[in-house]
């Protein structure tokens, strides 16, 4: 079977293509003692095959590429393999190897019962969970063993997603996580903690201009960590505190170029285009349809139910996928019996790996089509959630229940299963996270929809663009969602509770002077009203809405340092025109809350904002923002 050696190079050989379950099980019998590399190049069959005794360093150093290779692929999905210093053995002749063990942590992982309809929302908040753990823990190793600039934003440390999810979850493998949700979770590579009205949530987001909006957006919300995210941030204010006129594009670049010597601006390091290796990986290593990533589920699975009986039509359901035609429904049953027939495969040294990882009942198997495993050589360890891990999916699942990414009927599932996994949860010890640009729904949402359902009216209290608290009586018409934020049509016809009936009865026009389009992040206290009469309120579409509100908005411009920038492409029906180092963009804007926090979420690269009215707003929101705690830090914020 060994292959040996070619050309004076070792070739490695691998007979049944399941290596990684000839290591898992020999480092899980082995448990807890810690195996050296040559104990385990001597067990693994494959390797033996290869390396023999690791008796020359060309073996050495094929064996630790390859078992390396075998580890990184156990560790993408979940099987940590941990290692320690060398140990000596007198029988190494005086070489030191590496030791390594499974790494399963001192809290018992725990196991429930999941329904099929669960699966299509627990992949999507499973691959939510990974994303943000993996790219996680992938810049982190980045910043620590690569140069790279102070201000590169960190993300918090995450615990490592656990395949034991698959184990009792089997046919999440199975299912297919929707395109766009792929794309939205993939785009955010950086994670930071923001606190938000109190609450500290995980906020993944593209670059600092990107979290800079979800902070401006959430008026009274402060970056907690990384600092450098904060440090981003709080240039940004600097910079808007010093815009000058649009309208004299002289003069303000001439004040632009003094304050970027004098302060020794330095740009963040954040490369758009760039992805780190982990975000890359993650599509291609999480939930694969490989011989060996479904044999390992499957040995999970069968570890988590010892001496529990199951169908092969059901494992071939669960592992491969529905079959539409009973010919398809032989062939998986015939992969999964092929796949059992693997994991209880006895090597021809009894020594080595590939000893049968269980006893089947071979004859109820065979009478019946029915498989009862038992023997797991202690792989049970593995199955099931980590503590750390069920946290972090529970706050995946409870952000998917109240965001606009999934759809309503997909949402309803996903409430219903957070409600179940947090009972496996302690008080407190859930995560929250968000993604930017769709956010969850605020605290308001359902004092908002009530009102619309009762045909009442609402006494709010909002942010404006300038930071400032307002109050009025509205009678809000419906709520909809534009690029994942959530907005509230509302009617200001009506002035006092008292006068509701008359004035709605006579003066009822589709008058868009009547209209308003608030965000419901900016909505505070929302207290509903019931009128002393009933009212009718002008139906109007929301595309009308929005044209109205186009139509009444506010001319501006701003400047810009350079051409060509992003995010310039992202605004609707801008005209850009070049002038000097950069390029003047004049728009329309309908909102000018959101206007000022997008002027100071780009604020390094943008130079001067006409009108004086919105430069004020912004002027202002940005001195605010430095007043409440050094540009972003939390601990002056949380005095006020």
């Amino acid at each position: 079977m060994a292959e040996g050696a070619s050309n004076g190079r070792r070739r490695f050989s691998d007979k049944w293509g399941k290596h990684e379950l000839d290591v898992l099980a020999v480092l899980s019998s082995a448990f807890p003692q810690w195996l050296t590399s040559r104990q385990i190049a001597q067990r693994v069959k494959a390797y033996a095959d290869s390396y023999g005794e690791l008796a020359d360093q060309a073996a050495k150093a094929a064996f630790a590429k390859q078992f390396q290779r075998d580890r990184a692929k156990l560790a993408a999905m979940g099987i940590a393999i941990e290692s320690r210093q060398p140990e000596y053995s007198s029988k190494s002749e005086g070489q030191d190897f590496a030791s390594y063990r499974l790494q399963l942590g001192d809290e018992p992982r725990i196991r429930m019962r999941f329904e099929q309809e669960d699966l299509p929302v627990l992949a999507a908040a499973n691959y939510l969970a990974q994303s943000i753990s993996i790219s996680s823990t992938s810049q982190r190793l980045e910043q620590e063993n690569t140069k790279v600039s102070r201000t590169a934003p960190r993300v918090p440390q995450m615990p490592v997603p656990g395949l034991g999810l698959d184990s009792i979850a089997p046919g999440l493998g199975t299912q297919t996580i929707p395109d766009a949700l792929v794309k939205v979770i993939d785009s955010r590579r950086f994670a930071a903690t923001v606190d938000v009205d109190g609450e500290h949530i995980n906020v993944a987001y593209t670059d600092s201009d990107d979290l800079a909006m979800f902070v401006l957006e959430h008026p009274g919300s402060s970056i907690i960590s990384p600092q450098e995210a904060a440090d981003a941030f709080n240039r940004r204010l600097n910079a808007a505190t010093r815009f000058g006129s649009a309208d004299h594009p002289e003069e303000a670049f001439k004040a632009h170029r003094e304050f970027v010597a004098a302060s020794e601006h330095t740009g963040d390091l954040e490369d758009p285009k760039s992805k780190s290796k982990a975000r890359k990986a993650l599509s291609a290593s999480f939930q694969t349809g490989s011989e060996v990533d479904r044999r390992l589920r499957l040995m999970l699975f069968l570890s988590a139910h010892i001496g529990e009986e199951f169908p092969m039509t059901d494992l071939a359901e669960r592992f491969i996928g529905h079959s539409d035609t009973e010919d398809e429904l032989r062939k998986a049953v015939a992969v999964i019996r092929k796949d059992i027939g693997t994991l209880t495969t006895v090597s021809d040294d009894g020594e080595m790996a590939g000893s049968q990882f269980f006893d089947i009942d071979w004859s109820l198997l065979e009478a019946e089509g029915i498989i009862s495993a038992t023997n797991s050589l202690g792989l049970e360890r593995l199955a099931g959630i980590s503590p750390q891990y069920l946290s972090l999916l529970t706050a995946s699942v409870s952000y998917l229940a109240h965001s606009p990414l999934l759809p309503a009927e997909s949402r309803k599932r996903a409430q219903s299963l957070y409600v179940r996994l947090r009972e496996h949860t302690e008080p407190g010890e859930t995560p929250w996270l968000s993604l930017t640009g769709y956010e969850l729904e605020p605290p308001c949402f359902q004092a908002v929809n009530d009102a619309i359902h009762s045909k009442s009216l609402l006494d709010i209290e909002y942010t404006d663009g300038a930071g400032r608290t307002r109050e009025k009586v509205v009678a809000p018409a419906k709520i909809f969602v534009d690029e994942g934020v959530y907005y509230a049509a509302v009617w200001n016809g009506i002035d006092d509770p008292a006068i509701a009936g008359t004035r709605t009865k006579t003066d009822a026009r589709r008058k868009h002077s009547d209209w308003q389009v608030l965000r419901l992040a900016r909505i505070g206290r929302a207290e509903i009203v019931k009128p002393q009469e009933s009212f009718t309120i002008p139906d109007v579409p929301v595309s009308e809405l929005r044209q109205w509100s186009f139509d009444n908005g506010t001319s501006a411009a701003f400047l810009t340092d350079r051409p060509g920038l992003p995010f310039i492409d992202s605004l609707p029906d801008a005209r850009v025109e070049p002038w000097g180092e950069g390029e003047i963009v004049r728009l329309t804007v309908s909102s000018d809350s959101w206007f000022v926090a997008f002027c100071i979420a780009h604020a390094r690269h943008i130079v001067a904002v006409s009108p004086g009215t919105l430069r004020s707003m912004i002027v202002a929101r940005a001195k605010r923002e430095l007043s409440l705690g050094d540009g972003g830090s939390h601990t002056d914020r949380q005095s006020h």
